[in-house]
C-alpha cells in the first residue's frame, strides 16, 4: 500500500509499504480521509520527541472498518463489524493514571498519540491499536456525516475541550486570534453551542482573514498587521474589553494582547502552544490580579470530546464540511502540507 513515512526532519517519503496486519485485539481501517493541520507541517520540518521513525504520520482520521480482531468485541464490550464507518481519536489516554481516574483524560500523564507512537492515517490502511479501543476511542460516524467532515472531528474536539474550560455564556464578546481552520471552528462552536454574542477574528494575513470570514462571518475582522489589536478591541467594546479571548495561533504577542484586552472577570485560552525555543511571554500580573482574569491552558482533547464533536457536526450545531476547501490525493500529500504552510486554504484533507 502507499503511505507517507517520516524518517527525519525534511525527510518524509510517499512510498510502498506492507499492508498492516490486524491483531486479535485490533481493528483495521481503510482510511477514507486524513486531514492536515499545522502540527503535520511542524513534524515535517522538526520531527517530534514522541515520534519514532520510520513512522506513518497523520492524526485526523476517518475510515471504514475492513477487519475486526477476533477478541475485540468481547474484550471491549463493543459491536464493531466490517463496513462500519469510524473516526479515530488522536490523543490516547492510558485510562489508569491519577488524571484519567479524575476524568481529566486530556492531560493524561501517560498519553500516547496516533501518528507518533502508532502509525497514523496518511496511508491506505491503518491499524487501530488496542490502546485506542481500551479507552473507547474509535467512534461511529453518524449517517449524515461524510468521511471528510468526520476527519475534522479531532480538531473540533480540541476546541470543545478549550471552550469547556472557559465557560462561555450567552451574549459574551469573544475574540479569536488565528483565522485558520481551528479559529473558524472556535467561532462556530462559541456561537452554535454556547450562544456567544459578538465575535471578532484577528490575524495578520489579510487574505486568510478574508477567506475565513467568507465562511464563518465574524462580526469584525481585525488585521493585526495594520492596527493595534488591543486598541481596536477596546474601541469595539466601549473600553470594557472582551469576555473571552482564544489564542489559536503560535505567536507570543497574541497571548500578551489577550491579557491586555480581557474584560474584568475575562476568560483567556492559551490554545495554541508557543515554539519551544521561545515559550515565554511578558505578563502584567497586576492586570490579571485587579481584573480577576482566568487564564487557561488547553491541551488536545479526551475521547469524550471526539464523540461530542461528531454529534455537533451531525446536528449542524458546528458545521465543518464547508471549511474543507482542498481535497488532495495521498500521492500529493506533500502538496497538502505546502498549502497548509502558506495558509492558502482553510482546511486541507488527504484522501488515500
Amino acid at each position: 500500500m502507499k503511505a507517507l513515512r517520516f524518517y527525519a526532519p525534511e525527510d518524509v517519503r510517499v512510498e510502498e509499504v506492507p499492508e498492516p496486519v490486524c491483531g486479535p485485539d485490533e481493528i483495521k481501517l481503510k482510511v477514507r480521509n486524513c486531514s492536515t493541520c499545522g502540527t503535520d507541517v511542524k513534524i515535517l520540518h522538526n520531527g517530534h520527541q514522541n515520534l519514532t521513525p520510520p513512522r506513518i504520520t497523520g492524526h485526523e482520521i476517518a475510515g471504514e472498518v475492513v477487519e475486526v480482531g477476533a477478541e475485540v468485541n468481547a474484550t471491549y464490550g463493543s459491536s464493531w463489524s466490517v463496513g462500519d464507518r469510524a473516526q479515530v481519536i488522536a490523543a490516547v489516554p492510558c485510562g489508569e493514571c491519577h488524571e484519567c481516574r479524575k476524568g481529566w483524560m486530556a492531560v493524561c500523564q501517560n498519553q500516547t498519540s496516533v501518528g507518533y507512537q502508532y502509525d497514523g492515517g496518511f496511508a491506505e490502511y491503518m491499524i487501530v491499536p488496542r490502546q485506542v479501543l481500551k479507552v473507547d476511542g474509535l467512534n461511529r460516524i453518524p449517517d449524515a456525516v461524510g468521511f471528510d467532515a468526520a476527519s475534522a472531528a479531532e480538531p473540533l474536539a480540541c476546541a470543545i475541550n478549550a471552550q469547556e474550560l472557559l465557560g462561555i455564556e450567552e451574549g459574551d464578546t469573544v475574540v479569536v486570534f488565528g483565522a485558520g481552520p481551528i479559529g473558524c471552528m472556535h467561532i462556530r462552536l462559541a456561537r452554535g453551542v454556547h450562544g456567544a454574542g459578538r465575535v471578532f477574528l484577528v490575524d495578520v494575513n489579510a487574505d486568510r482573514l478574508a477567506m475565513s470570514a467568507e465562511a464563518v462571518h465574524p462580526d469584525e475582522l481585525i488585521d493585526g498587521s495594520k492596527v493595534d489589536v488591543v486598541d481596536r478591541v477596546m474601541e469595539l467594546t466601549d473600553g470594557r474589553g472582551a469576555d473571552v479571548v482564544i489564542t489559536a495561533t503560535a505567536a507570543n504577542v497574541t497571548q500578551e494582547q489577550a491579557i491586555a484586552m480581557a474584560a474584568r472577570n475575562g476568560r483567556i485560552s492559551f490554545f495554541g502552544g508557543l515554539p519551544k525555543t521561545n515559550p515565554t511571554i511578558t505578563c502584567d500580573s497586576n492586570v490579571v490580579h485587579y481584573r480577576q482574569l482566568h487564564i487557561h491552558g488547553a491541551n488536545g482533547s479526551a475521547p469524550e470530546h471526539n464523540k461530542r464533536a461528531l454529534d455537533y457536526i451531525a446536528t449542524g450545531q458546528v458545521p465543518v464540511a464547508d471549511l474543507i476547501t482542498e481535497h488532495v490525493p495521498l500521492e500529493r500529500v506533500l502538496d497538502a502540507f505546502a498549502i497548509v504552510e502558506k495558509g492558502a486554504a482553510i482546511k486541507v484533507t488527504v484522501e488515500p
